[in-house]
């Protein structure tokens, strides 16, 4: 993850948004996932691009309304057990690509 936040730190370096320095669909493929970075070991303090542009991004108006549907469906991070977050970290923090099978097998 820290390397993925330094390639879009990179990417805004000196850039309002990721293409043409205008908001496009770049902007809103990468917001979610980069908006996560708690729990992810990243500190955003590190990439001071991406801090700004999360800001830029997270004021919008249609982002905000994107944000807000379904909370009523969202799981409150405080009623995860201590056990079940480390399940679900190791789930989604560890994983490793498979290896391209060989020619024949």
């Amino acid at each position: 993850m820290h390397r993925l936040y330094g390639v879009l730190n990179l990417g805004l370096f000196n850039k309002q948004y990721l293409v043409a320095d205008e908001y496009t669909i770049a902007d809103m493929i990468c917001y979610p996932w980069a908006s996560l970075s708690q729990g992810r070991g990243v500190n955003l303090e590190e990439f001071p691009s991406v801090q700004r542009w999360l800001a830029a991004v997270g004021e919008r108006p249609a982002v905000k309304k994107g944000i807000a549907l379904g909370k009523e469906l969202r799981e409150d991070p405080a009623s995860i057990a201590p056990e079940e977050q480390a399940r679900r970290a190791k789930l989604l923090n560890h994983q490793r690509a498979q290896a391209v099978p060989k020619e024949g097998t």
